[in-house]
C-alpha cells in the first residue's frame, strides 16, 4: 500500500466520496464504482499528487466518462443483438398462442425455472443433464420445469 495512511483514506472517502459519486452520476450510472476505482488508483500513486482532492476529481471526471462510453457501447451492442436474435416462438395460425405474451411469461419466470424450460424444450437436455449443469438434482431441476410451465400454462390458455 505504499505506506498509506488507512486513516488518511478513510477521512478523504468520508469527507468526499459522496460528492465525487455526485459528481460521477453526471456521466454514468455506476458512479460509485466509477470513484471506488479513483480511490484505488490514489493508493498506487507514488508519490501521491500535490492536490489529492483535486487528482480525485479529474480521475472520477474521465473514468465516469469512460464508464459512460463503455454503458453506450454495450446498449449498442445488445440492442443490435437483441434485434438479430432469433425469436422464441413462430407464430402458428392453427394455435391460440399469443406469442409476445408467451415471451414476456417467460422472461417473467425466475431465472431457475426460465433455465430449466429453455434448456429441456430447445435444447433437448434431460433434467439429469440440466442438474448437473445448475448443479442441483435432477428432481429439482423437473420440480422447477413443473412450476415454470404452470405458470406458462396460465398465459397459454390453451
Amino acid at each position: 500500500m505504499n505506506g498509506v495512511n488507512p486513516a488518511f483514506l478513510a477521512q478523504l472517502l468520508d469527507d468526499h466520496g459522496p460528492a465525487l459519486e455526485l459528481f460521477a452520476r453526471q456521466w454514468c450510472h455506476s458512479p460509485g464504482d466509477v470513484v471506488q476505482e479513483a480511490f484505488l488508483r490514489l493508493m498506487r500513486q507514488s508519490p501521491w499528487p500535490d492536490n489529492v482532492v483535486g487528482w480525485l476529481y479529474t480521475v472520477v471526471r474521465n473514468g465516469a466518462i469512460s464508464a459512460s462510453r463503455g454503458e453506450h457501447r454495450r446498449v449498442k451492442h445488445e440492442q443490435q443483438a437483441a434485434e438479430s436474435a432469433p425469436r422464441w416462438f413462430e407464430s402458428v395460425e392453427e394455435l391460440p398462442l399469443d406469442v409476445e405474451s408467451v415471451a414476456g411469461a417467460l422472461l417473467g419466470l425466475p431465472i431457475e425455472e426460465r433455465e430449466v424450460i429453455v434448456t429441456h424444450l430447445w435444447g433437448g437436455r434431460s433434467f439429469e443433464e440440466i442438474a448437473k449443469l445448475v448443479g442441483t438434482s435432477s428432481s429439482t431441476a423437473h420440480r422447477r420445469y413443473q412450476s415454470g410451465a404452470t405458470c406458462l400454462e396460465v398465459v397459454v390458455d390453451f
